[in-house]
Protein backbone atom coordinates (compact mmCIF):
# COMPACT_ATOMS: atom_id res chain seq x y z
CA UNK A 1 0.00 0.00 0.00
CA UNK A 2 1.24 3.43 -0.89
CA UNK A 3 2.45 5.49 1.86
CA UNK A 4 1.98 8.91 2.75
CA UNK A 5 5.33 10.34 3.04
CA UNK A 6 4.01 14.37 2.08
CA UNK A 7 1.36 15.61 4.92
CA UNK A 8 -1.70 16.73 3.13
CA UNK A 9 -0.88 20.45 3.32
CA UNK A 10 2.63 19.78 1.64
CA UNK A 11 0.16 18.40 -1.29
CA UNK A 12 -1.47 21.38 -1.29
CA UNK A 13 1.18 23.79 -1.15
CA UNK A 14 2.74 21.48 -4.08
CA UNK A 15 -0.75 22.28 -5.60
CA UNK A 16 -1.42 26.23 -5.55
CA UNK A 17 2.09 26.76 -5.53
CA UNK A 18 3.52 24.55 -8.25
CA UNK A 19 6.40 23.77 -5.95
CA UNK A 20 6.71 22.40 -2.60
CA UNK A 21 10.12 21.29 -0.01
CA UNK A 22 8.87 18.69 2.05
CA UNK A 23 9.59 18.01 5.84
CA UNK A 24 11.66 14.34 4.07
CA UNK A 25 15.08 13.53 3.83
CA UNK A 26 17.00 10.85 2.52
CA UNK A 27 18.63 8.66 4.79
CA UNK A 28 22.26 9.59 5.43
CA UNK A 29 23.40 6.28 3.60
CA UNK A 30 21.41 6.82 0.89
CA UNK A 31 22.79 10.29 0.65
CA UNK A 32 25.86 8.73 0.95
CA UNK A 33 25.75 6.25 -1.87
CA UNK A 34 24.18 9.36 -4.12
CA UNK A 35 26.96 11.34 -3.52
CA UNK A 36 29.77 8.82 -4.49
CA UNK A 37 27.81 8.20 -7.54
CA UNK A 38 26.76 11.40 -8.48
CA UNK A 39 31.02 12.12 -7.97
CA UNK A 40 31.69 8.66 -10.81
CA UNK A 41 29.36 10.69 -13.27
CA UNK A 42 31.01 13.94 -13.30
CA UNK A 43 34.41 12.13 -13.46
CA UNK A 44 33.79 10.13 -16.50
CA UNK A 45 31.92 13.09 -18.29
CA UNK A 46 35.04 15.53 -18.08
CA UNK A 47 34.09 16.90 -21.14
CA UNK A 48 30.48 17.77 -20.69
CA UNK A 49 29.83 20.87 -18.30
CA UNK A 50 28.55 19.79 -15.25
CA UNK A 51 25.39 21.40 -14.93
CA UNK A 52 24.62 19.50 -18.23
CA UNK A 53 24.24 16.21 -17.65
CA UNK A 54 21.22 15.26 -19.14
CA UNK A 55 20.18 11.23 -19.45
CA UNK A 56 22.19 10.66 -16.37
CA UNK A 57 20.47 7.45 -15.31
CA UNK A 58 21.24 6.26 -18.60
CA UNK A 59 24.52 4.12 -19.45
CA UNK A 60 25.06 4.64 -23.17
CA UNK A 61 22.57 7.52 -24.14
CA UNK A 62 22.89 8.58 -27.68
CA UNK A 63 20.71 11.64 -27.71
CA UNK A 64 23.02 12.92 -24.93
CA UNK A 65 26.43 11.59 -25.95
CA UNK A 66 27.06 11.08 -21.91
CA UNK A 67 27.95 8.23 -20.23
CA UNK A 68 25.44 7.75 -17.12
CA UNK A 69 25.24 5.13 -14.53
CA UNK A 70 22.81 2.25 -13.95
CA UNK A 71 22.92 3.19 -10.20
CA UNK A 72 20.74 6.64 -10.36
CA UNK A 73 18.17 4.43 -12.57
CA UNK A 74 18.06 2.34 -9.23
CA UNK A 75 17.77 4.89 -7.07
CA UNK A 76 15.13 7.08 -9.60
CA UNK A 77 12.84 3.99 -8.34
CA UNK A 78 13.47 4.04 -4.76
CA UNK A 79 10.11 3.24 -3.11
CA UNK A 80 10.06 6.13 -1.08
CA UNK A 81 10.63 8.71 -4.25
CA UNK A 82 7.97 7.14 -6.02
CA UNK A 83 5.47 7.19 -3.14
CA UNK A 84 6.10 10.89 -3.47
CA UNK A 85 5.34 11.46 -6.95
CA UNK A 86 2.19 9.10 -6.83
CA UNK A 87 1.04 11.84 -4.38
CA UNK A 88 1.19 14.70 -6.45
CA UNK A 89 0.65 12.61 -10.09
CA UNK A 90 -1.29 9.48 -9.62
CA UNK A 91 -0.48 5.83 -9.44
CA UNK A 92 0.32 5.00 -12.73
CA UNK A 93 3.38 6.45 -13.20
CA UNK A 94 6.38 6.62 -16.08
CA UNK A 95 10.35 7.62 -15.18
CA UNK A 96 11.23 9.52 -18.48
CA UNK A 97 14.06 11.90 -17.64
CA UNK A 98 16.73 12.65 -14.72
CA UNK A 99 19.51 15.27 -15.04
CA UNK A 100 22.45 16.17 -12.42
CA UNK A 101 23.02 19.84 -12.09
CA UNK A 102 26.26 20.23 -10.34
CA UNK A 103 27.50 24.09 -9.99
CA UNK A 104 31.74 24.18 -9.19
CA UNK A 105 32.33 26.57 -6.87
CA UNK A 106 32.88 30.14 -8.40
CA UNK A 107 32.36 28.62 -11.92
CA UNK A 108 28.87 27.64 -11.40
CA UNK A 109 26.80 28.64 -14.67
CA UNK A 110 23.59 30.44 -14.51
CA UNK A 111 19.83 28.73 -15.59
CA UNK A 112 17.85 31.56 -16.95
CA UNK A 113 14.12 31.51 -16.03
CA UNK A 114 12.05 29.21 -17.37
CA UNK A 115 9.26 26.69 -17.39
CA UNK A 116 10.32 22.89 -17.97
CA UNK A 117 7.20 22.50 -20.89
CA UNK A 118 8.65 24.97 -23.27
CA UNK A 119 11.75 22.23 -23.97
CA UNK A 120 9.49 18.73 -23.62
CA UNK A 121 6.89 18.04 -26.39
CA UNK A 122 4.53 16.08 -24.22
CA UNK A 123 1.20 16.87 -23.19
CA UNK A 124 -0.75 17.12 -20.82
CA UNK A 125 2.32 19.05 -19.03
CA UNK A 126 1.83 17.13 -15.21
CA UNK A 127 5.33 15.57 -15.11
CA UNK A 128 6.68 16.81 -11.90
CA UNK A 129 10.45 17.31 -10.93
CA UNK A 130 11.84 15.61 -7.87
CA UNK A 131 14.93 17.79 -6.98
CA UNK A 132 17.76 16.21 -4.46
CA UNK A 133 20.29 18.22 -2.91
CA UNK A 134 23.32 15.95 -2.98
CA UNK A 135 25.23 19.36 -1.50
CA UNK A 136 23.75 22.29 0.23
CA UNK A 137 22.02 24.81 -1.88
CA UNK A 138 22.45 28.18 -0.48
CA UNK A 139 21.93 31.28 -2.08
CA UNK A 140 25.19 32.11 -2.02
CA UNK A 141 26.01 28.94 -4.52
CA UNK A 142 22.86 28.93 -6.78
CA UNK A 143 20.31 27.37 -5.50
CA UNK A 144 16.88 26.59 -7.32
CA UNK A 145 14.55 29.71 -7.61
CA UNK A 146 10.93 29.83 -7.85
CA UNK A 147 7.91 31.80 -9.22
CA UNK A 148 5.20 30.44 -7.10
CA UNK A 149 1.86 29.94 -8.65
CA UNK A 150 2.81 30.33 -12.67
CA UNK A 151 2.31 27.12 -13.02
CA UNK A 152 -1.02 27.75 -13.61
CA UNK A 153 -1.25 30.07 -16.37
CA UNK A 154 0.23 28.54 -18.83
CA UNK A 155 3.18 28.57 -20.93
CA UNK A 156 4.64 32.37 -21.26
CA UNK A 157 6.52 33.52 -24.04
CA UNK A 158 9.67 32.17 -24.11
CA UNK A 159 12.92 33.68 -26.20
CA UNK A 160 16.68 32.48 -27.32
CA UNK A 161 19.88 33.05 -25.24
CA UNK A 162 23.58 32.27 -26.79
CA UNK A 163 25.34 33.81 -23.77
CA UNK A 164 28.48 30.98 -22.60
CA UNK A 165 27.29 31.76 -19.31
CA UNK A 166 23.94 29.87 -19.32
CA UNK A 167 23.29 26.30 -18.90
CA UNK A 168 20.04 26.45 -20.59
CA UNK A 169 19.19 28.45 -23.93
CA UNK A 170 15.79 29.18 -23.53
CA UNK A 171 14.81 31.59 -21.08
CA UNK A 172 11.27 33.92 -20.06
CA UNK A 173 11.05 36.76 -22.67
CA UNK A 174 12.16 39.65 -21.02
CA UNK A 175 9.11 41.41 -18.98
CA UNK A 176 7.12 38.87 -19.42
CA UNK A 177 7.36 38.35 -15.39
CA UNK A 178 7.71 39.71 -11.80
CA UNK A 179 11.31 38.36 -10.25
CA UNK A 180 9.99 40.66 -7.21
CA UNK A 181 8.13 37.19 -6.53
CA UNK A 182 11.05 35.00 -6.30
CA UNK A 183 11.30 31.90 -3.50
CA UNK A 184 14.98 30.86 -3.15
CA UNK A 185 14.51 27.35 -2.47
CA UNK A 186 17.39 26.78 0.01
CA UNK A 187 17.63 22.80 0.71
CA UNK A 188 20.46 21.31 3.12
CA UNK A 189 22.35 17.76 1.82
CA UNK A 190 20.26 15.10 1.63
CA UNK A 191 16.60 17.59 1.31
CA UNK A 192 14.56 17.37 -1.73
CA UNK A 193 11.74 19.57 -3.94
CA UNK A 194 9.31 19.00 -6.02
CA UNK A 195 8.41 21.72 -8.87
CA UNK A 196 5.77 21.05 -11.40
CA UNK A 197 6.60 21.19 -15.29
CA UNK A 198 4.87 24.36 -15.86
CA UNK A 199 6.63 26.43 -12.67
CA UNK A 200 8.58 28.96 -13.54
CA UNK A 201 12.15 28.48 -11.86
CA UNK A 202 15.72 29.33 -12.19
CA UNK A 203 19.22 29.89 -10.62
CA UNK A 204 21.89 32.00 -10.08
CA UNK A 205 25.25 31.55 -11.03
CA UNK A 206 27.36 30.52 -8.27
CA UNK A 207 30.27 32.71 -7.60
CA UNK A 208 31.17 30.98 -3.66
CA UNK A 209 33.31 28.55 -2.73
CA UNK A 210 31.39 26.09 -2.25
CA UNK A 211 29.73 23.10 -4.99
CA UNK A 212 25.94 23.61 -5.56
CA UNK A 213 24.69 19.86 -7.15
CA UNK A 214 21.63 18.41 -7.63
CA UNK A 215 19.89 15.50 -8.97
CA UNK A 216 16.51 15.98 -10.74
CA UNK A 217 14.46 12.83 -11.72
CA UNK A 218 11.14 13.23 -14.01
CA UNK A 219 7.82 11.57 -13.70
CA UNK A 220 4.94 11.53 -15.61
CA UNK A 221 1.55 9.95 -15.66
Amino acid sequence: MKRSLLSDAEVSSYRKNGYVTPHYRLATGLLADLRRTVEALIDSNAGVRPEQLVGAHIKNSKDTGGCGREELLDFAQHPDLLDIAEQVIGPDLILWGSQVFSKPARDGMAIPWHQDGQYWPMRPLSTVTVWIAVDAATTENGCLRVIPGTHAGGLMPHETHNADDLALNQGVAKGALDEREAVDVELEAGQISLHHAMLVHGSNANRSANRRCGYAIRYMP
